[in-house]
């Protein structure tokens, strides 16, 4: 039986709704039912109606949408919330709090104490609260986990983490609204660039290590300087393992179109994963020849061979990943186990380390502690 599902934001013409929806549906797991689409009442129920949601179910604001949902029989099993940061906050929160499971997009909040309230309020709920940090869901991302783990790199001594792109490097695009508001504290929050993609790479260091990074020292640029929030970072980090860490990120990198790779090297190898090759995984062992692991080759990890949808050699993209989260939580949901999926107390971690570069890079990048106050 096919659970219900809801959105919140996501409307037409945004970036991040359509992998959402064509996620969620991919594998017959949850019906849409229930959508508040758009800053705009009129156009969201609009939206939503074309999109096959009901007339009574196709919601003005996420407010009606509570109201609505709360109470109904047939009401929604999960909420994606996939509005700007700055909203995220109080809806999952009201969302948790009426007994909704709910998967919010990155940054999870705005501020540590914000996060601390919501990994509280699942907690005691019992209610799932996952954070949308997709990337983890590639097949070939969680055989580098599977690798890491039962040590066939040895003991981890370096992070490369890079996740930059220039498609907001015209000063002339200023203006645009969806490139603005990254920029704008208002709306963003207290970080622009390193909230918006540094912070994916930053999960991903500590999803595939397995461990989690205790302090960090930042250096922030507005390269374009109509901008209040950075859109250019260096981040060098260190995991309470004590593995070394390096990260960039950028939004003015001109030339690169999405540039989220990360490399990881131990003992006795390196494996490196990129997000525009996704299927594969190029591991060198100490001493050997440098090898291409392949999505769907035989030997691989159980985690890494569940995730994958389709035969060797053909290509699996962004929304599957997307859909491989719904997968994990469609599962969570009827009381199965599922590792890896990205919790509330992930997205607290990344709004403590997105705290302390933005405290270190005012402070000339000195050292800070990450890690958020509860979970010290």
């Amino acid at each position: 039986m096919r659970l219900n599902w809801g959105m919140i934001g996501g409307g037409e013409g945004s970036q991040i709704g359509p992998a959402h929806r064509l996620g969620a549906q991919a594998d017959g797991l949850f019906t849409f039912a229930a959508a508040a689409l758009d800053a705009d009442p009129a156009k969201g129920r609009e939206y939503a109606q074309r999109l096959g949601v009901a007339v009574d179910r196709a919601y003005g604001d996420w407010r009606e949408m509570l109201a609505g949902e709360r109470n109904r029989e047939n009401r929604v099993d999960l909420v994606t919330v996939a509005t700007p940061n700055a909203t995220h906050f109080e809806i999952t929160k009201a969302f948790l709090e009426a007994g909704f499971h709910v998967l919010c997009e990155k940054p999870m909040t705005m501020t540590v104490e914000e996060g601390e309230v919501i990994v509280k309020i699942a907690q005691s709920s019992g209610r799932i609260c996952a954070v949308n940090y997709c990337y983890s869901a590639y097949p070939m991302v969680r055989e580098m986990r599977a690798m890491v783990a039962r040590g066939g790199l040895g003991r981890i001594r370096l992070v490369v983490a890079n996740f930059s792109h220039g498609h907001h490097g015209d000063a002339g695009d200023a203006d645009n609204p969806r490139v603005r508001w990254r920029y704008d504290p208002a709306m963003a929050g207290v970080s622009g660039q390193f909230a918006d993609c540094g912070i994916h790479a930053l999960h991903m260091a500590s999803f595939i290590t397995g461990d989690e990074v205790a302090r960090l020292s930042a250096d922030f640029a507005s390269t374009i300087e109509s901008r209040v929030l950075e859109d250019d970072a260096m981040v060098n980090f260190r995991t309470a393992g004590g593995t070394v860490g390096r990260l960039w990120t950028s939004s003015v990198a001109i030339g690169r179109q999405h540039g989220f790779d990360i490399q990881v090297f131990g003992e006795t190898g390196g494996i490196r994963w990129a997000s525009e090759q996704p299927n594969q995984v190029w591991y060198t062992p100490l001493g050997g020849r440098t090898q291409i692991m392949e999505k769907g080759e035989a030997g691989l990890s159980d985690d890494a061979a569940r995730l994958s949808r389709v035969p060797i050699a053909h290509p699996e993209g962004f929304p599957l990943a997307v859909a491989n989260i719904y997968v994990d939580l469609a599962a969570v949901i009827r009381g199965e186990t599922r590792d890896g999926l990205p919790s509330a107390e992930d997205g607290l971690r990344s709004m403590a380390a997105v705290m302390a570069a933005v405290e270190s890079a005012k402070a000339g990048g000195a050292w800070v502690d990450a890690r958020p106050p509860m979970l010290r």
